[in-house]
């Protein structure tokens, strides 16, 4: 492991760089962990909002219990540490899952 510190995106912006660069090796765990949780959020959010403005008809699964709706996507969600797959769709402003299974930790 190098003894020089990490060279930060260049994306990232130096606001952000200067701010993280003062935390703990605990609180830059909590960072990764949130910001990892979130951009999952934002993709899923998106992905949604992508799936409502789709015009395409899609031939509903087999396996969508008949009060979700065909629009639904798959998404995983960690609960105590165990992973389980969730549909989930928009209904106006929220969102909404129903519980699919567990994960396959074989998959």
């Amino acid at each position: 492991m190098s003894y020089e510190p990490p060279t930060p995106p260049a994306e990232l912006p130096t606001d952000i760089v200067n701010t993280i660069n003062g935390y703990s090796p605990d609180q830059l765990r909590d960072v990764a962990r949130y910001a990892e949780a979130l951009a999952e959020h934002k993709a899923r959010e998106a992905g949604l909002e992508e799936d409502t403005k789709s015009d395409g008809i899609k031939e509903r699964p087999d396996d969508l219990p008949d009060d979700v709706p065909t629009k639904a996507t798959i998404t995983i969600k960690e609960i105590n540490d165990n992973r389980y797959y969730y549909w989930q769709w928009r209904e106006g402003e929220k969102v909404k899952s129903k519980y699919k299974s567990p994960v396959n930790p074989d998959e």
